[in-house]
């Protein structure tokens, strides 16, 4: 979808500010939500495009004012009410808790034997890639092909950003098939499609007043390019 959170090529955010040997958390806090994420994607509550849609319905003054795990944390909320897991109101009600469940102790019930929860696979090394798939057609497109994104705006999740919509390209590689975040977002099925990197010159994607020579490359499915040739 097109919201606040896409901001590739847009201007007037400020200087990007690098904190020198920056923590893995700055608050206790977000481990929690670190381990309410990873928890909740074991037990296959949600999967992760269904976290970044849910993350991108955020208003737009919330997401610019939101930290990242404060991001995540609006996330997961939103999901876990939508499926039913919580109530409407009933996080709001546990938060002007929070006090005095600060002096409980949380119930612990030991494992029983013989009944280990299954792993989800994207905790499963063994596994190779959480998402890559087996393809259900050749690719379309080889290394050295001209491509064109697709113009389209989405009302749902997607991974095609705005600034690299209808630009031209080159593929630069193939990395297999994975699963579709277009249809896995909204409990389409993973619609596995093929995955390629790439390059686009800077100017084709920032104009020809661009600074530098650069290129970018992208990581983009089969269903977002049309032959350019």
């Amino acid at each position: 979808m097109n919201g606040i959170h896409d901001l590739g090529g847009m201007h007037g955010f400020g200087t990007v500010e690098r904190e020198v040997n920056e923590p893995l958390f700055h608050a206790a806090w977000e481990r929690t939500v670190l381990a309410v994420q990873l928890t909740a994607l074991r037990k296959r509550l949600y999967n992760l495009d269904e976290l970044r849609h849910g993350i991108e319905r955020m208003p737009a003054a919330e997401y610019l004012g939101a930290t990242y795990y404060e991001r995540w944390l609006a996330g997961i909320s939103r999901l876990l009410v939508e499926k039913g897991i919580l109530k409407e109101g009933e996080l709001e009600a546990r938060a002007a808790e929070v006090p005095e469940a600060r002096k409980a102790v949380p119930p612990t019930a030991p494992r029983p034997a013989g009944r280990e929860e299954p792993v989800h696979p994207a905790f499963d090394p063994s596994r190779g890639h959480p998402f890559r798939r087996e393809a259900n057609a050749p690719a379309r497109f080889a290394v050295g092909d001209a491509v064109l994104t697709k113009h389209f705006q989405p009302a749902g999740h997607t991974r095609l950003a705005r600034y690299a919509r209808g630009k031209r390209g080159v593929v630069d590689r193939h990395h297999g098939c994975f699963v579709f975040p277009d249809t896995n977002a909204h409990a389409e099925g993973e619609d596995p499609d093929h995955v390629y990197s790439v390059r686009f010159e800077g100017p084709e994607l920032w104009g020809k007043t661009v600074e530098g020579r650069g290129a970018v490359y992208i990581d983009l499915w089969e269903s977002y390019l049309e032959s350019a040739g």
